[in-house]
Protein backbone atom coordinates (compact mmCIF):
# COMPACT_ATOMS: atom_id res chain seq x y z
CA UNK A 1 0.00 0.00 0.00
CA UNK A 2 1.41 3.35 -1.03
CA UNK A 3 0.62 6.24 1.28
CA UNK A 4 0.66 9.72 -0.16
CA UNK A 5 3.25 12.01 1.51
CA UNK A 6 0.56 14.56 2.43
CA UNK A 7 -1.51 11.89 4.18
CA UNK A 8 1.58 10.63 5.98
CA UNK A 9 2.41 14.15 7.21
CA UNK A 10 -1.16 14.69 8.35
CA UNK A 11 -1.17 11.42 10.28
CA UNK A 12 2.15 12.31 11.91
CA UNK A 13 0.81 15.73 12.93
CA UNK A 14 -2.29 14.08 14.39
CA UNK A 15 -0.12 11.64 16.36
CA UNK A 16 2.10 14.47 17.63
CA UNK A 17 -0.94 16.49 18.63
CA UNK A 18 -2.35 13.48 20.47
CA UNK A 19 0.87 13.17 22.48
CA UNK A 20 0.75 16.89 23.34
CA UNK A 21 -2.86 16.54 24.46
CA UNK A 22 -1.95 13.54 26.64
CA UNK A 23 0.82 15.59 28.27
CA UNK A 24 -1.61 18.46 28.86
CA UNK A 25 -4.19 16.12 30.38
CA UNK A 26 -1.56 14.56 32.65
CA UNK A 27 -0.58 18.04 33.81
CA UNK A 28 -4.21 18.95 34.51
CA UNK A 29 -4.72 15.70 36.40
CA UNK A 30 -1.63 16.31 38.52
CA UNK A 31 -2.86 19.79 39.41
CA UNK A 32 -6.36 18.48 40.17
CA UNK A 33 -4.99 15.73 42.41
CA UNK A 34 -2.87 18.21 44.34
CA UNK A 35 -5.53 20.91 44.78
CA UNK A 36 -8.89 19.17 45.15
CA UNK A 37 -8.11 17.05 48.24
CA UNK A 38 -6.90 20.17 50.08
CA UNK A 39 -10.04 22.08 49.06
CA UNK A 40 -12.23 19.20 50.24
CA UNK A 41 -10.42 19.02 53.58
CA UNK A 42 -10.79 22.79 54.06
CA UNK A 43 -14.49 22.66 53.15
CA UNK A 44 -15.04 19.85 55.67
CA UNK A 45 -13.24 21.84 58.39
CA UNK A 46 -15.26 24.97 57.60
CA UNK A 47 -18.50 22.99 57.81
CA UNK A 48 -17.44 21.47 61.14
CA UNK A 49 -16.61 24.91 62.55
CA UNK A 50 -19.94 26.28 61.32
CA UNK A 51 -21.83 23.46 63.03
CA UNK A 52 -19.95 24.08 66.29
CA UNK A 53 -20.70 27.80 66.06
CA UNK A 54 -24.39 27.13 65.45
CA UNK A 55 -24.51 24.76 68.44
CA UNK A 56 -22.80 27.38 70.58
CA UNK A 57 -25.30 30.06 69.54
CA UNK A 58 -28.22 27.77 70.38
CA UNK A 59 -26.75 27.04 73.83
CA UNK A 60 -26.19 30.75 74.52
CA UNK A 61 -29.73 31.52 73.43
CA UNK A 62 -31.08 28.89 75.83
CA UNK A 63 -29.09 30.47 78.67
CA UNK A 64 -30.24 33.95 77.69
CA UNK A 65 -33.92 33.03 77.72
CA UNK A 66 -33.98 30.64 80.67
CA UNK A 67 -36.38 31.55 83.48
CA UNK A 68 -34.93 33.48 86.36
CA UNK A 69 -35.89 32.14 89.79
Amino acid sequence: MVVDETISQALNRIADNQEEMNDTLRSILGHYNSVVPVMKRNADKAEEHMEKAEDSIVERAKDLFRPVN
